[in-house]
């Protein structure tokens, strides 16, 4: 017998999208304090060689901290360029009215690509002859130079045209009559080691190697092209790194990749991690805490819930091994970190309750965590722990 299915209507069909329901600090969020990037990118220009462009890095969308709102705060702060790793996110941009130039800095190599990025007045990154002919063809089909950057390898290793190629191959290039080259620029390895400025390190070799390119294409036959070398390591480094732009990133955000601290140079970081306090218990001691058991209690234990896991972005590393902040004190977590949540221990203390927040990363009062931090202890990387914080935590702006 064939049950006849009712043809109701989903009474939520014509709700608003969840973000309108759900109050964005409900569960674990982010705030992203605009005028924190806005005061690194002046403190960083302020060390920049005299008319040096400056790039701000919004990939990952913006390392995490919401590319079209750090796009707006980095202009805002005098960035003259945008810098994103796809098309996609640089797509993103425009659609947020965003008129800036913006540089592809990872490679494009279709041609429904290349007509993509064209449309959307993108720049692309082009490591070939191959990319440059493409590009050729669409500015003559849409009777409009087609704008981009020169990549080259000087030892990365990654995109770029060969190092010893390039002078023949940019003669050839000369020759593309539908685009227009607003860039060359290369990408240092290694310039946060402690020994970049060594003659022999990695970093001054990159360095010479793309001196010696720009003097053996008569670079200066060419003062619309933008020359770029440096990195946020290779601008906090040396002004000798960096050339006609700087491209910026992670110092952007507030943090310095150089173990060693630049004199004048105090930035500010721009994210805070917050999460609620969703329950409490105590239990007795020798009492397993999370999954596996990994931690044991030593007495009888409060525990309190923080509504925030690795699903969020928290490396698995980081359990047993990081603390929380709450009104200017520090309590452990605890436990193997899960999907959705952690636990952390609240023994002695009365000042926690369900629906405090807490804060993971930044500051209260004068105590602090940062990524740096983190990466640390994880055996990772600043700028990983930056970007893997997923969507599902709302950017707040603050």
């Amino acid at each position: 017998m064939q049950t006849e299915v009712k043809n109701t209507k989903n009474k939520f069909s014509n709700r608003s999208i969840l973000k309108d329901d759900v109050d964005p600090t409900q569960r674990a969020w982010i705030e992203v304090k605009g005028s924190a990037i806005e005061d690194n990118i002046r403190q960083v220009k302020s060390l920049l060689r005299d008319k040096c462009k400056f790039m701000a890095v919004v990939k990952a969308d913006g390392y995490g901290h919401d590319a079209i709102f750090v796009s707006k705060c980095a202009i805002k702060g005098g960035a003259d360029q945008l810098g994103v790793a796809t098309l996609s996110e640089g797509i993103v941009l425009r659609n947020a009215g965003i008129n800036t130039p913006i540089l592809v800095l990872g490679n494009i190599y279709t041609k429904r690509d290349f007509l993509t990025c064209f449309n959307y007045d993108l720049m692309p990154t082009i490591s070939s002859l191959r990319e440059c002919l493409i590009c050729n063809n669409i500015g003559e089909k849409y009777h409009k130079k087609f704008a981009l950057h020169l990549k080259v390898d000087t030892g990365m290793s990654r995109l770029g045209f060969e190092l010893k190629e390039f002078v023949h191959q940019f003669n050839n290039i000369q020759s593309c009559e539908n685009i227009l080259i607003k860039g060359i620029y290369s990408h240092l390895a290694s310039a946060d080691e402690e020994n970049s400025l060594n003659k022999n390190s990695l970093t001054q070799i990159q360095k010479n190697k793309f001196q010696e390119l720009l003097k053996d294409i008569k670079i200066s036959q060419y003062p619309e092209i933008t020359t770029h070398l440096a990195n946020s390591a290779g601008t906090l480094l040396t002004q000798d790194l960096h050339f006609d732009m700087v491209r910026v990133g992670l110092s952007m955000y507030g943090y310095s990749p150089l173990t060693h601290s630049q004199k004048n140079l105090i930035l500010q970081p721009a994210l805070f991690l917050k999460a609620k306090v969703t329950f409490i218990r105590s239990v007795n001691k020798n009492t397993g805490v999370s999954y596996g058991s990994k931690f044991i209690t030593k007495r009888r234990t409060k525990l309190a819930v923080i509504s925030i896991g690795y699903a969020d972005g928290i490396n698995r590393k980081l359990s047993n091994n990081i603390s929380i902040l709450h009104n200017g004190k520090s309590y452990p977590q605890v436990g193997s970190i899960t999907m959705d949540q952690l636990m952390i221990d609240i023994t002695g203390s009365n000042d926690i309750k369900i629906g405090d927040t807490v804060i993971l990363l930044g500051n209260d009062g004068e105590m602090i965590r940062t990524p740096v931090d983190w990466a640390l202890k994880s055996s990772s990387i600043t700028w990983e722990i930056l970007c893997a914080f997923k969507n599902r935590l709302p950017r707040v702006q603050i």
